[in-house]
């Protein structure tokens, strides 16, 4: 989990919000999603976790109280991007969603992540809405 939280603090546009060091947070996180029905997945490369990605299952009112699946927190490392490990992470994270009985899959990617907008596309992802956001903390979302 460690691993894990140092990629999400190296990967993040939010400087600052992350704090790697406080591995009993990312676990309680991985632990609730768990028993939400989704989880966090990780890809590893000669042993090392190299990416994740965290899966959130919910109900959807639409589609007959159908379930979704959003994919959050998608990284891979930086020094292993390009090597198809991403990929690995999008197909495991689609499995899961299919397991799940989910009948859509959807992201939202920052507007300047213009590299990972076209790695989604690449893979099937279609930028059929425009998400919003609003922080009720205080944070710049930009």
């Amino acid at each position: 989990m460690a691993a894990a939280a140092a990629i999400v603090a190296e990967g993040t546009l939010s400087v600052g919000d992350e704090h790697p060091e406080r591995v009993e947070d990312y676990w309680a996180a991985t632990l609730a999603t768990r028993a939400s029905g989704g989880d966090v997945l990780v890809v590893e490369q000669n042993g090392e976790v190299v990416g994740l990605c965290q899966v959130l299952v919910f109900w959807h009112f639409q589609h007959t109280g159908g379930r979704c699946a959003e994919l959050e927190s998608v990284y891979v490392r930086a020094d292993r991007r390009g090597r198809g490990l991403g990929a690995r992470l999008l197909d495991a994270a689609e499995a899961l969603a299919r397991e799940r009985g989910c009948y859509r899959v959807q992201l939202m990617s920052r507007h300047v992540r213009v590299d990972a907008h076209r790695f989604y596309r690449a893979h099937g992802y279609l930028a059929t809405s425009e998400g919003f956001k609003k922080s009720l903390v205080g944070e710049d979302l930009t």
